[in-house]
């Protein structure tokens, strides 16, 4: 019996990724590294020091460092998403929902916990997950699955007993691989990869979920 439900953040709680391409694109500038949004598509899920050091082993650029560069992304997408970053459709609904169903809420991200704690601040729903873990402190981030065990553990839920929602196929691979079922909510251009199809539930807005579409899980 499902009783516990983790959210992904970026791209699906907070529209964030347009965010993290500039800033990616940006810092990639300053050491010679010109990113296109295909490019960028490329690492999106990834932690951010896999995906500098992804471009890092190919573009091998020496006048800063992978961590100085990792830095320098985190610091200024946290900046653009404290000034621009706005909830995905949807948000409050969905939170509501499980909440008015006594769900335990757990959110599991790629993301930089310095970052997490920002977004969950700006949008003012902190008080909603009952843990919140960081891929940054696992040994392996998505699509591994360590993320959504530590959530699971962090909230005393077996992995079986959880449903998972996510926007990218490296996190719906790893929420799977836990042994969880999976709703994905892809960005309207990615909606027809086929690779979706792993998911348990696919839809185009987090407005759709309701109580029949929770029964055909």
């Amino acid at each position: 019996m499902i009783n516990t439900v983790i959210f992904d953040m970026d791209g699906l709680l907070i529209d964030s990724e347009p965010l993290w391409g500039v800033a990616m694109q940006e810092v990639f500038l300053s050491v010679g590294v010109e990113l296109s949004p295909e490019l960028t598509s490329l690492t999106t899920g990834l932690r951010t020091k896999e995906v500098v050091s992804y471009w890092h082993d190919y573009f091998k650029w020496n006048s800063k460092s992978p961590e100085q560069v990792t830095t320098e992304i985190i610091e200024s997408v946290t900046g653009k998403i404290l000034r621009e970053g706005q909830a995905m459709e949807g948000l409050h609904y969905i939170l509501d929902f499980f909440q008015q169903r006594n769900f335990k809420m757990g959110l599991a991200s790629s993301s930089p916990m310095q970052l997490i704690q920002s977004v969950l601040d700006h949008l003012g729903i902190r008080q909603s997950f009952h843990a919140v873990i960081s891929a940054e402190f696992e040994p392996y981030g998505k699509p591994h699955p360590a993320v959504y065990l530590s959530c699971a553990r962090e909230l005393n839920s077996n992995p079986l007993s959880c449903l998972a929602f996510e926007d990218s196929v490296t996190g719906m691979t790893a929420a799977k691989a836990a042994r969880m079922k999976v709703v994905v909510v892809p960005e309207a251009h990615k909606r027809n990869d086929k690779r979706f199809g792993l998911a348990d539930m696919q839809l185009d807005s987090l407005l759709e979920f309701n109580d029949a579409q929770f029964a055909k899980l």
